[in-house]
């Protein structure tokens, strides 16, 4: 589950560009809370704040370096629509950037998706965006292939010419390392297609009866953030594949209400407590020869969580994780036999984590992550499985262990194996922000930092690591992007994003106050971390009404030092105050802090809350009796809990797309952190959210996409029908045709009117 927790973006420069701004956006008035909006600029106003171009300026998104090293190319919105993404490079060696594919060239506007690519998106969170959404860089890096609507398309990245390989249906296209050869999935069905010849050969059986061939299943992409189902070798002469067989997953029987009709969708979708996909691995050779099955132990109610390949491609490195998740083992294949050997097994309580942290070295040796001592660190081993030492160390993660809902944060950002170097992202002295580290992996010794500045980083390496791309935000440094070399010099900008005179947000920058940051402690000592923002012309003397927004679930972190969502603003616009906490169970803290929610979601998140929810009732600015709270998805399940417990005292809640029943959402997810349904029935009863509407306090707004397959409509039908059962009056919006997020601008500039008007009505007693 990755409802709308908003990811932290990233910049270079730390504090640099703000400060030296030419604009005469004084510090001065950026700190005056008292001053009149009307000294410190026009309104900002929910019409700019949705529409194009992005008031928060030019992200670079898909940020890569080629293989050969020569370009560095990103993904660009156009200006008139910021959902539409064109390619863009230059070069690493200095020279103008230029647009290298158009969108318009690979998805015309209105070019319809084929349903398995539009769900393919929706699992990566792609969903709101056309044109060239992805692309994969072919070795002798001249060129790179753009998976879109209309099929796959081989472009060249000198000329911008771009070749059209395949039709529609064409999905998860990717080349083969050298290059020879492009795969792709085709109604569940595995090919490869030559680049020299042109020729397609089917790989796989043909898809049929619930088994498909070469995909990631549902709680793979959803969950677990592995998209793939087929690996080709590095010297091009072995390609794994998945066989997902689905038969015995339950089907869901969804209605999907849309503009264009509504009709019946049967999905097949594991609830938790009942029947996964059968995942089972194939290797064969890609030149021609029978398929070996892969050796995946006699437990077939397993996890496929990883898949790689050794260095020299003589190896098929295998993560299997059981049902409890409570191990994870990794496993040396024999590609030519299926043979397989545990090199490790990683166990741990409440859960162990699937990370993107394993990382074969050409000695046959290995980079690995776990959390085995509280927090989550970097191990070196040998080919055996024998651990050598730990790489890194102290109470502090590294980011890589993601921990749940999807959310996989790049820990791991790259290996330089000449030098026996790691690049690792890790939190410093506060979880809060954070940086770009290295650390010898061949002789002990303390870490260095390559990133400074009280902000948020995030770094990408190509397969040399002679250079990162560096993304950086703060509360007053839109994201920005560059490319930088190892010693963390920036070698040149790729969207340096300065809040100059022509930036969208220019005009409007010297309204808002920085967001305040603070530490609130647990009943039990724990340090909450929040954040707090107030109201343009905030003054002192007066009580605010206060909204609350919460995500609170695993895998995702609110309170970070990092640009912050210009919708935000319309809040402080409108006289809010605007709050975020957070609690147990949130990402990038220790595994006692994660881990507290195991078997009982919904319950120690809500007393952290109340913690916050104190707090703010302390303050002198604050009204006490005016608090209000909103979130989406997780967010949208603790509006709930923290609306029907009665310590919260709340006058109003927002809950957009919330989960009630923890019975009716997916296995992985929901196993992960409340176990089995028949063993711990006593926790997914208490859970629940529907037996507690009796003790509704405030006014809900409950929102909900009618199309939504991941928190499906279910769960909100059965807080409607039991509000309407106890004479509740609510309030209700429903979104026709639209998944777990609410997507394009009209819509998004909808939704955040609907929330306008509900907090207005309930807290301030506006129309």
């Amino acid at each position: 589950m990755r409802g709308t927790g908003r990811a932290a973006p990233t910049r270079l420069d730390p504090m640099k560009t703000f400060l030296a701004l030419a604009l005469g956006l004084a510090m001065t008035a950026l700190s005056a809370h008292a001053a009149s909006p009307a000294s410190q600029g026009p309104r900002l106003t929910p019409e700019r704040v949705f529409a194009s171009p992005s008031i928060s300026g030019p992200a670079a998104r898909g940020v890569k370096v080629s293989p050969d090293g020569r370009w560095v190319s990103w993904l660009k919105p156009q200006e008139k629509d910021q959902f539409r993404l064109d390619l863009w490079a230059a070069p690493t060696a200095g020279g103008d950037p230029r647009r290298v594919i158009s969108a318009d060239v690979v998805e015309p506007p209105g070019e319809a998706l084929d349903p398995a690519e539009k769900a393919r998106r929706e699992r990566q969170r792609l969903a709101a965006l056309h044109g060239v959404v992805d692309y994969d860089w072919a070795e002798t890096g001249d060129k790179v292939l753009i998976p879109a609507a209309d099929g796959l398309f081989l472009a060249d990245i000198a000329t911008g010419e771009a070749t059209k390989l395949t039709g529609a249906g064409a999905i998860d296209g990717r080349l083969s390392r050298r290059g020879a050869y492009v795969g792709f999935v085709r109604e569940g069905t595995l090919f490869v297609q030559s680049l020299a010849t042109g020729e397609k050969t089917q790989i796989s059986p043909k898809a049929e009866g619930g088994v498909s061939f070469g995909v990631a299943e549902f709680v793979a992409q959803e969950e677990m953030g592995r998209y793939d189902g087929y690996w080709f070798s590095p010297d091009e002469t072995w390609i794994a594949y998945a066989r997902v067989d689905e038969s015995q997953v339950q089907i869901a029987h969804r209605l999907e209400v849309g503009t264009d009709g509504v009709r019946i969708v049967d999905q097949r979708y594991p609830y938790a407590g009942t029947p996964n996909a059968i995942v089972e691995l194939f290797v064969k050779p890609l030149t021609g020869g029978a398929p070996v099955k892969v050796d995946l132990g006699a437990d077939a109610d397993i996890y496929l969580a990883r898949v790689a390949w050794s260095r020299d491609g003589g190896t098929l490195y295998v993560e299997r994780q059981n049902r409890a998740q409570t191990r994870i083992d990794l496993l040396a294949v024999d590609p030519a036999t299926g043979a397989s050997r545990i090199l490790l097994t990683e166990t741990g309580e409440p859960w162990v984590a699937i990370d993107d942290d394993f990382h074969p070295l050409e000695d046959g040796g290995f980079l690995w992550g776990s959390a085995r001592t509280g927090v989550h660190q970097l191990y070196l081993y040998d080919g055996e499985g024998r651990l050598i030492r730990a790489v890194t160390s102290g109470e502090v993660p590294h980011a890589g262990g993601g921990g749940g809902a999807g959310v996989h944060a790049p820990g791991l950002a790259g290996v330089d194996e000449a030098k026996g170097l790691v690049y690792f992202m890790a939190s410093g002295d506060t979880p809060i922000e954070r940086q770009l580290y290295v650390a010898s992996y061949r002789d002990p010794g303390p870490p260095r930092a390559l990133t400074s500045g009280h902000g948020w980083w995030t770094a990408v390496m190509p397969k040399a690591a002679n250079v990162f791309v560096g993304y950086y935000s703060d509360p007053q440094t839109p994201p920005q992007s560059g490319l930088y070399d190892v010693n963390g010099r920036r070698l040149r900008w790729i969207e340096e994003n300065a809040l100059g005179p022509n930036h969208p947000f220019a005009p409007y920058a010297a309204r808002y106050a920085a967001p305040e940051y603070g530490i609130l402690k647990a009943a039990d000592g724990e340090d909450l971390h929040y954040m707090i923002q107030k109201p343009v012309g905030f003054d002192p003397k007066r009580k605010y009404p206060v909204v609350v927004e919460v995500y609170g679930g695993p895998g995702v972190q609110v309170v970070t030092r990092a640009w912050q969502n210009p919708r935000d603003k319309l809040f402080l616009e409108d006289g809010f105050i605007l709050f975020s906490l957070d609690n147990r169970g949130s990402s990038n803290r220790s595994m006692a802090f994660q881990g507290a929610i195991h078997g009982r979601m919904g319950s120690v998140e809500v007393d952290d809350q109340l913690v916050g929810l104190d707090w703010l009732r302390a303050q002198p600015f604050v009204d006490p009796d005016r608090i209000g709270v909103s979130g989406w998805s997780y967010g949208g399940f603790m509006t709930l809990r923290m609306m029907t417990d009665p310590r919260t005292r709340l006058r109003a809640g927002a809950a957009g797309a919330p989960p009630t029943d923890w019975r009716l959402y997916d296995t992985h997810y929901t196993e992960q952190y409340m176990g089995d349904p028949t063993a711990n029935k006593a926790g997914y009863d208490a859970s629940e959210v529907v037996p507690r509407l009796k003790d509704l306090q405030g006014r809900l707004l409950l929102m909900q996409g009618l199309a939504d397959d991941n928190v499906q409509v279910e769960n909100s039908i059965a807080v409607m029908a039991r509000l309407q059962e106890l004479s509740t009056p609510f309030d209700l919006m429903l979104y026709p045709g639209q998944r777990h997020g609410i997507q394009g601008e009209a819509r998004q500039l909808h939704l955040w009117r609907t929330m306008q008007a509900f907090f207005d009505r309930e807290l301030k007693g506006g129309a």
